[in-house]
């Protein structure tokens, strides 16, 4: 199997950062430092450029990188193999950005397949995409719409954005706010790279709305134990808001249908489980 210190290369050269490739690869930041300086020492070669904090990939290293991508794709065939040939049986890795449409066929599969074990994985649209394209996953399911030769996709679901607010924010007496209501209001947003962060700052951009200070959390359950008290307002899937007595839900202006689809890569979609699961996800959603 492939090295370490090629996956720690490949990994620091593809996000940039040393901190960002340790946390992807569950090390330290002086595992991978060490890792990368093993390689560039067993053979005398310069794959990084270092100026301060700053890190660039050298030209040696720029040309190493497609040849370890292809290493890294074959290691994970291998693998991919080895997991699903034979019986229908084996794991199923998912990744999602909401748990309320992917749960409900994850549970549907395991009735049918009980022998097959499943491990699913949450984060933002950019995250589980890249889990799928970095073969760490065999199915992504994003709120991101993707037109790309190498994946197939199937609708899952859509749900609409709304407004969770305090039952005591001034905007809780309220059913149905327009968008210049939010003004001024502390807004609760997620990190860079969630779909609905996208499409939240795109509503208000397009009716000129100014809101006020905006409190970044990095997840939607943070967010909305940071709503319960009271701290701000946020836009969210409907589907996301909680029954709590706490809580208010408010339709919005203009508010878009938040898609959700799945995604699996063109190459995989003979392998039995896979199969079956996209399978599953066209049955229930009709698409």
């Amino acid at each position: 199997m492939l090295s370490a210190e090629l996956k720690a290369f490949y990994m620091v050269a593809r996000l940039g950062s040393i901190t960002q490739a340790a946390k992807k690869l569950g090390l330290s930041q002086p595992t991978v430092t060490t890792q990368i300086r093993n390689l560039e020492s067993q053979y005398s070669v310069e794959l990084f450029y270092r100026g301060g904090r700053r890190l660039s990939v050298s030209e040696e290293g720029a040309r190493l990188l497609p040849m370890v991508k292809v290493l890294m794709q074959q290691e994970a065939d291998i693998e991919f193999f080895l997991r699903n040939c034979g019986q229908v049986q084996g794991t199923l890795r998912i990744a999602a950005t909401a748990p309320y449409y992917i749960l409900d066929l994850v549970k549907t599969f395991r009735e049918r397949l009980p022998q097959v074990e499943v491990s699913v994985e949450i984060g933002n649209s950019q995250q589980v995409l890249e889990a799928l394209e970095e073969y760490r996953v065999d199915v992504a399911a994003s709120s991101q719409l993707l037109d790309d030769a190498r994946l197939i996709r199937r609708v899952l679901g859509s749900d609409p954005l709304v407004l969770a607010v305090h039952r005591n924010h001034p905007l809780a007496v309220h059913d149905h706010v327009p968008l210049g209501a939010l003004a001024g209001h502390t807004l609760l947003m997620r990190e860079p790279g969630s779909t609905t962060r996208r499409l939240t700052e795109e509503l208000l951009a397009s009716a000129g709305v100014s809101f006020g200070p905006l409190l970044e959390i990095g997840s939607r359950e943070s967010i909305r134990e940071a709503v319960l008290r009271n701290i701000g307002i946020s836009i969210i899937a409907r589907q996301e808001v909680p029954h709590d007595p706490q809580l208010r839900v408010l339709t919005i202006e203009k508010a878009p249908q938040i898609p959700e689809y799945l995604y699996c890569l063109k190459e995989r979609k003979g392998a039995r489980l896979p199969a079956a699961f996209l399978g599953l996800a066209q049955e229930v959603s009709g698409c």
